[in-house]
């Protein structure tokens, strides 16, 4: 036998990983924030846990998902292609077939993959856009109360959901209940917490500011159970635990917009024995890659239609220039934006530009956030960075400078700068080669999808009333 493995090796070929020599694999995720915990420097962060985890592990600085939205972003997760290559970019759309999955190729590969699924709650959510077929895991128990299920080599998930969007705007009550293990000194101060320029500054927007941050204290808990749950039961040295939100933070302007406020996550792997303690990436990350990465590390093969890379271990391949990014029909609100992420420049490309930045949507309008600033906007009460949202158009190219502007105001798409034309051309010519290359599907009216058979028709049962009620509008001054 060591004699075929040998020649096998001259010949190029991996031996195939016996099942010992396979890492345990778990997904510690979140949902709806942005790199906010102390370890990436944030003033209002109280996450001791995590800032553990990163100490432990790998901390990466530029990582972000395709999407400003979760069910897009978890369809390019699970399967490792956009969703833009297969249909399911719309924020609340269905393919009509199920892609192949990449916990398909671990099971093939020897794994249990454990996705807890009973009852239908977020610590094995599965909002993916389209219907995932019976059978698809091993497990659906909750591993963290059972963990006699993790059977070697294992996949486990666990989603967290108290940093979700509608946590940010709960009532005093569910308030109360999610935060329940912090202490009186972990509760932040509205007065005191940091907000982003473009925000007005009044209470309501201040206390969902902070009831973020403090949601996020509560996660940060919660993940500590989980991570001392592996240490229990001495799985932590043979385990890559990945952490990651879901996209960025789910505050007006971030969740459903392709900035870094929607689409930079916080992403931390901790893998003992191979990943080096403390250490810092700044290299370009997308969602894409957990597909292909995972594949890799299980010794099976990464699947040719996977449009990420692999990021760890002895196969890991170069960084890209540029990470992209989509966002489409939001709820009953269309619209169609396409973004190119560098180390130091966004570009973004929008397609509608006749409209606004902040049609309506009814759930994203639930948000204090989002009725303080459409009522300040009414009564002409905002700044000039402040108003910029509330435009009546887009431009049809936007270019920023992360360096300088890393809240993205400055437009400088239209700068004399020829550093800065360069630039905008060089990205605007990639973003033209990526939709040309992954057959971006976003220029294809989703009325054609439906009649091709790609996507099911949801346009004319949950969502045409508010469609019809709100077409390409917004109650914006």
């Amino acid at each position: 036998m060591r004699a075929l493995l040998s020649l096998l090796a001259a010949l190029g070929f991996a031996a195939p990983l016996c099942a010992a020599e396979k890492p345990n694999i778990v997904f510690l995720t979140c949902e709806d924030i942005s790199p906010n915990l102390g370890c990436y420097g944030d003033p209002d962060a109280i996450t001791p846990n995590l800032d553990k985890f990163a100490k432990e592990g790998a901390r990466f600085t530029r990582a972000f998902s395709h999407a400003p939205v979760c069910a897009p972003s978890r369809s390019g997760i699970i399967t490792g292609q956009y969703p833009t290559a297969m249909g399911s970019h719309h924020m609340r759309s269905k393919l009509v077939k199920t892609p192949p999955l990449f916990t398909d190729y671990l099971r093939n590969a020897g794994y249990t993959v454990c996705w807890p699924t009973a009852g239908g709650g977020g610590i094995g959510k599965t909002d993916f856009n389209f219907d995932v077929p019976k059978g698809w895991v091993d497990v659906t128990e909750d591993w963290t109360k059972k963990p006699e299920v993790l059977k070697a080599p294992f996949f486990a998930v666990y989603n967290i959901t108290v940093t979700h969007e509608s946590q940010a705007r709960a009532t005093k009550a569910q308030y109360a209940k999610n935060t329940v293990r912090l202490k009186p000194a972990e509760r932040r101060d509205p007065a005191k917490v940091k907000l982003p320029p473009y925000y007005p500054d009044t209470m309501p927007v201040r206390d969902c500011v902070a009831t973020y941050h403090d949601n996020i204290t509560a996660m940060d808990y919660i993940a500590g159970d989980v991570l001392k749950l592996l240490d229990d039961r001495k799985l932590t040295e043979n385990t890559l635990v990945v952490f990651y939100g879901d996209h960025g933070w789910g505050l007006s302007r971030g969740k459903r917009w392709p900035y870094d406020s929607g689409l930079r996550v916080p992403f931390m792997v901790r893998w003992p024995g191979k990943i080096k303690p403390g250490s810092v990436r700044d290299d370009l990350v997308c969602f894409l890659d957990l597909a292909p990465t995972v594949l890799s590390l299980a010794g099976a093969e990464v699947p040719a239609h996977m449009q990420g890379r692999v990021m760890l271990g002895e196969k890991t391949q170069p960084a890209p220039a540029f990470v992209f990014g989509a966002r489409d029909r939001m709820d009953e609100t269309y619209d169609r934006i396409r973004t190119v992420r560098g180390d130091r420049y966004r570009y973004v490309r929008n397609f509608e530009p006749d409209l606004p930045y902040f049609q309506y949507i009814n759930y994203m309008d639930e948000m204090p956030i989002m009725r303080e600033w459409r009522r300040l906007a009414f009564e002409g009460k905002l700044n000039e960075t402040q108003k910029l949202f509330m435009s009546r158009t887009k431009p049809k190219e936007e270019l920023y400078d992360l360096e300088t502007d890393p809240y993205e105001i400055n437009n400088i798409a239209n700068a004399e700068s020829a550093l800065i034309q360069k630039t905008r051309k060089e990205m605007s010519n990639a973003l033209d080669k990526w939709i040309k290359d992954t057959r971006d599907l976003g220029e294809v009216p989703e009325k054609e999808l439906i009649k091709r058979g790609i996507v099911k028709d949801v346009l004319s049962t949950e969502y045409d009333a508010r469609i019809k009620l709100h077409p390409k509008t917004s109650p914006v001054p």
